[in-house]
């Protein structure tokens, strides 16, 4: 039954299933409790005995979308009952105008670097959201101060890159034996000259297409020379990507019980794991708009049971160059954090 279910949609359960399973939802998100018929009969708009909504809550079970946990009588919703809700029922709010100051007081202060301005948009979503919130900050490019290759024994060279902030960056690439000085000179000379200012990625592209157009101009040992010092470099300059966490201790709120807080140990050591965490949120940036991964949806948050609602954010010429969002529970107040991350993007993109 539950295979079959995937290949359908909300609209194949009737209004007084949907009514009980969008209560059974809503009331868990706001307790964390597990809910029970008495429970839903007593809520506006359900008007079914608890009869009734046993038998419903007994088929929504057979569809995967409820679960009973340990010995409880009542129900929670499962991962995958969770995302339908999110994707088919659910209304989002909208943010207050106080929210909204708050996000934009604390993003847009002038004086302040970019990684600055992102801590503090993490800091303001762990605030609003009372759960931890993380941003990945986007790879610096630096521009190329000067290149120039050195000879180091036959066969080999150095290449020699000074970015634009003095850092000092350095290659070992193969020649062809007995290369004379004097090519390598040659080749620093063509790449500094269109290099200057300019990142490596930037760059790349043209000085690549004119090797191709003018390779009868120029000498072949040159040419060689300069594309093997573009393939060294290719990508290479560019530091790691790196990720800004605030509010953990938010995570640590509102634990229930002993397996609450084994969840949320695990959460943590999950977030120690920085790395996997960022090429999670690598996969939030093949697309606009915001991103959910909830619990078992992803094998890095399987363990610990939680959620991440990521949004990315754009730079100046409209390219996505970072993610920002919250991590918590499963039992996250989706219709609230939504339009918060959505919110937080859409400030800093206005920031870059």
């Amino acid at each position: 039954m539950k295979g079959r279910w995937n290949a359908m949609s909300l609209v194949e359960l009737n209004e007084r299933s949907k009514a009980i399973f969008r209560q059974i939802v809503e009331t868990y998100l706001e307790t964390g409790d597990p809910v029970g018929s008495r429970t839903i009969s007593r809520a506006d708009g359900i008007a079914v005995s608890p009869a009734t909504i046993r038998n419903v809550m007994a088929d929504l079970e057979d569809l995967g979308l409820i679960a009973a946990p340990h010995t409880s009588a009542g129900r929670v919703p499962t991962d995958f009952g969770l995302r339908l809700f999110v994707d088919g029922l659910m209304e989002v709010g909208n943010l207050t105008r106080e929210e909204r100051a708050s996000i934009e007081g604390r993003c847009v202060s002038s004086g302040r670097t970019i990684e600055e301005a992102l801590g503090e948009a993490t800091k303001a979503l762990s605030g609003l959201s009372r759960c931890a919130a993380l941003v990945m900050v986007p790879k610096r490019e630096l521009s190329v101060r000067h290149i120039e290759f050195v000879p180091v024994g036959p066969g080999r060279a150095l290449v020699v890159m000074v970015s634009e902030d003095g850092s000092v960056e350095n290659r070992i690439i193969s020649l062809p034996a007995g290369l004379p000085a004097s090519t390598l000179v040659s080749a620093g000379n063509y790449l500094n000259a269109r290099l200057g200012g300019r990142t490596l990625e930037g760059a790349m592209t043209s000085i690549r297409a004119e090797l191709e157009a003018r390779r009868a101009e120029l000498d072949d040992l040159t040419a060689r020379v300069v594309e093997a010092g573009l393939a060294v470099w290719s990508g290479g300059n560019d530091l790691p990507a790196s990720l800004i966490i605030s509010g953990t201790s938010n995570l640590l709120d509102n634990v229930q019980e002993a397996t609450d807080l084994e969840r949320i140990r695990l959460l943590f050591d999950e977030l120690e794991r920085k790395q996997d965490l960022i090429r999670l949120l690598e996969l939030a940036r093949d697309g606009r708009g915001v991103k959910m991964f909830i619990g078992a949806e992803n094998n890095l948050f399987s363990l610990s049971g939680s959620s991440v609602v990521v949004s990315p954010y754009m730079n100046g010429a409209n390219q996505i160059v970072g993610v920002l969002g919250v991590i918590g529970p499963t039992r996250l107040n989706y219709a609230r954090i939504i339009p918060m991350v959505d919110y937080t993007a859409q400030v800093v993109s206005r920031l870059l």
